[in-house]
């Protein structure tokens, strides 16, 4: 069992948890004071071995309250570059385990490191992709975030498409959300897609906030 080191404030619980819908039960801790308390954890993990790391993240992942999920997603991150195919594989499957969207975009950031550095991104990228849970849906969507000029637009295009009729409020933000961060990089292309695509207003609005803010 990895060590609960994470303290209780009482005081922001309840502001914390309706943030989120009251999902989750919160220790109220805020991200800053998590982040600085996990740091001799998140450099111990770097010295584990790969078993007994994803115990910790298990560990981790399976209490109650929401902020240990962040820790579990941070420590994953923090050794991605040593992660196993078979560690990366446990990863990817807690995705849709107690998921929102706080962990479900955390874990699509360790996908798309992972996967991009193994240059596997538009390949094992496919399994986020015609899947019924919308959760995975909105990783594959997202998926290349940050990418630029690397952005592989097939299968950005692929992505969309497969959830372009699903109302789900968060698949329709994921869409314009990908789209805007694409048009920093090739503006003309997304600014096409979205003339040929009968998108909602959502994503479209979405998509196109970052070249509207530019006229």
């Amino acid at each position: 069992m990895p060590p609960l080191f994470l303290p209780t404030h009482p005081e922001n619980q309840a502001a914390m948890a309706a943030y989120m819908r009251n999902q989750f039960p919160f220790l109220g801790v805020k991200t800053t004071e998590r982040r600085q308390l996990a740091r001799p954890i998140v450099q111990a993990s770097r010295q584990l071995p790969l078993v007994q790391l994803q115990n910790w993240l298990a560990g981790y992942y399976q209490q109650p309250e929401r902020e240990y999920q962040y820790v579990a997603i941070d420590l994953a991150l923090a050794n991605v570059k040593r992660l196993t195919p078979a560690t990366f594989a446990w990863c990817q499957n807690q995705i849709p385990v107690k998921a929102w969207w706080d962990s479900v975009d955390a874990w699509r950031k360790l996908m798309t490191v992972y996967l991009d550095q193994q240059g596997d991104l538009t390949t094992k990228g496919k399994a986020f992709i015609g899947v019924e849970n919308y959760w995975l849906r909105r990783v594959g969507i997202t998926l290349q975030l940050s990418l630029k000029a690397r952005t592989n637009q097939a299968f950005l295009v692929t992505a969309i498409e497969g959830s372009q009729a699903d109302p789900q409020f968060f698949i329709q933000k994921a869409i314009g959300w990908a789209l805007r961060d694409y048009s920093k990089t090739d503006p003309s292309w997304v600014t096409d897609f979205i003339k040929q695509h009968d998108l909602s207003n959502l994503a479209a609005r979405e998509g196109l906030k970052f070249l509207t803010q530019k006229k």
